[in-house]
């Protein structure tokens, strides 16, 4: 497969935020000072790496195969502590929320770009899980009491 240039340069975007993404759970996960939290962190650093990955064999002009569905959400972020947390973990959680926030976006750029089918495909199944990743951040803070929807 060869890539136009606009698509080379949107991939290489993306690159550079899913290494930004694994070394920042990397970060987080070992600052983190509750458990399960660390362990959130630590998951999203292996599927960004995941990420990454891919987007490598793309920029080396392979066609990676379409991951299987995964239907298990990282939504099991109940605590029965309603209300406490430490700071430093809801600072983590929000910077983490805007970046999960941000890197969705940008891929949505990308995927209108791609003349490939399978690379859009590809593309939107990341994108769905950066979205996955944010909707664990942010159950995970609604359920600490770190947010509180309004």
């Amino acid at each position: 497969m060869i890539l136009t240039a606009k698509e080379r340069m949107l991939l290489e975007d993306e690159k550079s935020h899913e290494e930004a993404c694994v070394q920042k759970y990397q970060d987080f996960a070992n600052q983190a000072q509750d458990p399960q939290l660390k362990q959130l962190f630590s998951t999203y650093a292996s599927k960004e790496q995941e990420h990454l990955n891919t987007l490598n064999q793309i920029l080396s002009g392979q066609v990676p195969a379409l991951p299987q569905e995964n239907n298990q959400q990282s939504n099991e972020n109940t605590l029965s502590l309603q209300g406490q947390y430490n700071e430093n973990d809801k600072k983590l959680c929000t910077d983490a929320l805007v970046t999960e926030k941000y890197v969705s976006s940008t891929y949505n750029t990308t995927i209108f770009e791609c003349c490939d089918t399978n690379i859009r495909q590809i593309l939107n199944h990341i994108q769905k899980e950066e979205q996955e990743h944010g909707e664990g951040i942010f159950n995970y803070m609604r359920n600490t009491g770190m947010y509180t929807p309004k």
